[in-house]
């Protein structure tokens, strides 16, 4: 039988993406789109790309059957709720940033409240499916990775699991607008990001310690400068990421690294030449491109992702797809779409 999953927050452009995919997922039903402000409205109506959806299939304001919550919220939001669905026996996947972190002291720090479930936190895995596919097996509880991170440890963890890095971790990232979800806001208007590109969240960008934690986790003990740009596209997101190599390390070992790291992975592929953010419109690919700068004896690695696809719908569905002991690449097999 399909699982039955619900959708806390599909209005929103994550959320959007995922009912996207998840109608076409052969081994899904969504049962429950769910959004305060649009209750009772066929979801075919809230989000015009979805015409082909059932007619029947209306916004909701609660999960009604569903085995598996997927919530894309604002911050805060997702946690109030979770524990009433973990302890009904359902499974939670997080697309927001609820459960990234490993303590509600981070939290205070990087987001300015007070975590409504603290005692959720170490509970979650972090669900980059591609370094954590064993532990997801089962997995009743998912934290997803923000788009920026997910491009920045696919990029950096072949170099930092062959102990062929150290010292100083630079990530310089860019984004399209449509990672800053609906927000209304001056910076966001057309006139204002229209060929224009600037850098945001520095040096308290919320993604930094996720990213950080996670290089602590994979081995490495780097002092992180995370950098984010917005560029006036809808989607795609680039990290450029710089570190120095260690004694001894070469450009022949980087190679390898890379090509064992991801020769089996369904989403990852390590290109010869430097990918464009395009190559992967619309997917759940991953692009990845590392080579070693002689001069100055630094590794420059580049990952380029969709941001709604594989930097959250996509890698989401990953991971229902690996919790659920489903084929991996189930729902998620479409090309690119280029140009």
């Amino acid at each position: 039988m399909p699982t039955k999953v619900a959708i806390v927050g599909v209005t929103g452009y994550a959320g959007g993406e995922l009912a996207r995919l998840l109608l076409r997922h052969p081994g899904v039903t969504l049962v429950a789109p769910v959004s305060r402000s649009r209750h009772g409205e066929p979801l075919r109506n809230v989000l015009p790309h979805l015409h082909d959806a059932p007619s029947s299939l209306v916004v909701r304001s609660d999960v009604g059957d569903a085995e598996v919550v997927f919530t894309a919220l604002p911050a805060g939001e997702a946690a109030k709720a979770a524990p009433a669905w973990l302890a009904e026996g359902r499974t939670v996947i997080d697309v927001g940033s609820d459960f990234r972190l490993e303590d509600a002291d981070a939290y205070r720090r990087w987001y300015g409240y007070e975590h409504p479930s603290p005692e959720l936190l170490g509970r979650a895995v972090y669900g980059i499916t591609e370094l954590n596919r064993e532990r997801l097996r089962g997995a009743r509880l998912v934290a997803n990775p923000g788009c920026y991170p997910y491009a920045a440890l696919l990029a950096l963890a072949p170099a930092v699991r062959a102990g062929l890095i150290s010292g100083d971790v630079i990530v310089d990232a860019k984004s399209g607008v449509s990672g800053a979800g609906h927000t209304v806001d001056d910076a966001y208007l057309y006139g204002a990001i229209d060929e224009s590109v600037r850098a945001y969240g520095v040096p308290k960008h919320r993604h930094t310690p996720e990213i950080a934690r996670q290089l602590r986790v994979l081995g490495a003990e780097p002092r992180l400068t995370f950098t984010p740009h917005l560029i006036p596209m809808t989607r795609g997101l680039l990290a450029t990421c710089y570190a120095p190599l260690r004694d001894g390390a070469t450009a022949e070992q980087v190679a390898a690294a890379y090509a064992d790291a991801y020769a089996r992975e369904p989403f990852v592929r390590v290109t010869s030449t430097l990918p464009p953010t395009k190559a992967t419109l619309g997917s759940n690919w991953c692009l990845v491109h590392a080579l070693v700068d002689e001069e100055t004896r630094r590794l420059v690695a580049v990952a380029v992702l969709d941001n709604l696809v594989k930097g959250a719908a996509g890698s989401a569905i990953q991971n229902l797809n690996v919790v659920c002991g489903l084929p991996e690449s189930m729902g998620l097999e479409a090309l690119p779409l280029w140009p």
